[in-house]
């Protein structure tokens, strides 16, 4: 009976792990797609490897269900609102990028999972929770810096080469 009790002590937690973030992509997503009649071109892996942009990001909720359902993402990911992802138009799915709010210097690392945002003007759209981590949730935008870390999951992952020689 103590082994019962242990066992569903230990079963919500675990469901709760495995929920934890979105599941791994095998492969590296590149093709052109269209949204609202505009044609969107990602760039090449290598082309990604070597970005780093500043401009204005957003922050996105989809929740339904008291925000405790997401839809899927590009990649066909199930996401919850905890999660730190991230939306952009032509990076390559997913990817791995740090987003620094370039008004107070803190930072996120966020998974590129899907795409957007499609409003003129902006970089990158991310979560509830990592707008929260970089204090830009209240406001909305922010500027920011965005650079990429790494590209693709799993046996496909390229990870940036920075540093001194």
């Amino acid at each position: 009976m103590h082994h019962m009790k242990r066992v569903f002590f230990f079963l919500p937690w675990l469901l709760l792990l495995s929920c934890a973030r979105p599941s791994g992509y095998e492969g590296i997503m590149t093709r052109s797609y269209t949204v609202r009649g505009q044609r969107y071109h990602p760039m090449s892996v290598d082309a990604a490897l070597a970005y780093q942009e500043v401009g204005v990001a957003s922050w996105f909720n989809e929740s339904k269900w008291f925000g405790l359902v997401r839809g899927n993402t590009s990649l066909g990911e199930k996401v919850m609102p905890w999660h730190l992802i991230a939306a952009h138009k032509t990076l390559p799915l997913p990817c791995i990028v740090k987003v620094t709010n370039v008004e107070n210097g803190k930072s996120v690392k966020v998974r590129v999972n899907d795409r957007g945002p499609f409003i003129d003007g902006r970089i990158i759209d991310v979560s509830p929770r990592a707008a929260a981590k970089i204090e830009m949730k209240e406001r909305g935008l922010a500027r920011v810096k965005v650079e990429v870390l790494s590209v693709g999951d799993g046996a496909y992952k390229r990870k940036v080469r920075r540093g001194f020689w």
